[in-house]
């Protein structure tokens, strides 16, 4: 199947910063389902192979998109690079949500030109992008199926009660990024935000209540967010939930950023063809 890209392009969040988003749309003469990709913490939507899985689900009949959240800490200019450290820091989990809406709200508004099934519009997140995709799953009745991949089952497990302590005392909290070593900082705007609408962000609660297929798709060697977040929430709602286990699967699945080779590793091949397959059959 022939496809096309478009380039980047960009839309306006709600709290007044914009961000790109880029589309692949197959050329095919029926309408197509829609798959909107958000990227995980520390993350942006060019990270390693995640334009080779752009085209692949392109050349699979998938209309798919995906985005930098507007405070990921990127920039319009720099896409790539953690540019904006004070943008970063001001992120939280009600403005990535917002963003995914105005994402969603795009792809509603021009279903007709872009000949789009909106009826089969599915959400897939990597890590903490996984998390925020079910949390929109559940409360937005235009998305029809949720996949995650590597996905958190709450947001605030790595912070310490001592951490929040002295979170409070100075008003930030400093974490070095691994492949950059950049010291990332993180405002208490964040965990002011996470307290104040903890029951909206409350990942568990969300997939025990499910009412539309999720497919979780987690490494069993994850070592960042441990597979048995992927158990838990299978374990939650067993009606809804289908667990996909890569059996010796890191975060990445493999995958590394820059990327260093133009075809997917073995264990992101299975995550691919698993959504694929889930996405067109379940």
């Amino acid at each position: 199947m022939n496809y096309y890209k478009k380039n980047n392009f960009v839309l306006v969040g709600k709290h007044g910063r914009e961000f790109l988003v880029d589309i692949v749309v197959p050329e095919t003469l029926v309408s197509s389902p829609v798959i909107v990709f958000a990227h995980g913490f520390k993350g942006f939507k060019d990270w390693g192979p995640f334009n080779i899985i752009a085209d692949f689900f392109a050349s699979k009949g998938f209309i798919f998109l995906k985005f930098n959240f507007a405070f990921n800490g990127t920039t319009l200019e720099s896409p790539y690079d953690f540019d904006d450290l004070e943008a970063f820091g001001n992120n939280n989990f009600t403005k990535e949500l917002d963003d995914l809406d105005v994402v969603i709200d795009w792809v509603t508004s021009n279903a007709a030109r872009l000949n789009a099934d909106i009826s089969k519009l599915s959400l897939i997140g990597h890590s903490r992008g996984g998390g925020i995709s079910i949390l929109k799953g559940f409360e937005d009745n235009r998305i029809n199926k949720v996949v995650t991949w590597a996905s958190v089952a709450e947001f605030a497990r790595h912070v310490s009660k001592k951490e929040i302590v002295s979170w409070k005392n100075s008003g930030v909290l400093l974490i070095e990024n691994a492949r950059t070593k950049q010291m990332m900082p993180l405002y208490i705007q964040l965990y002011n935000d996470y307290v104040k609408h903890h029951r909206r962000f409350n990942i568990r609660n969300a997939v025990r209540n499910f009412s539309k297929p999720l497919l979780i798709a987690h490494g069993t060697n994850d070592d960042t967010v441990p597979f048995s977040h992927a158990v838990e929430l299978s374990e939650l709602n067993k009606m809804r939930s289908k667990l996909f286990a890569i059996n010796g699967g890191g975060h990445t699945f493999g995958a590394a950023h820059p990327l260093e080779s133009d075809v997917l590793t073995a264990h992101f091949m299975e995550v691919v063809i698993q959504t694929e397959i889930f996405l067109k059959t379940v």
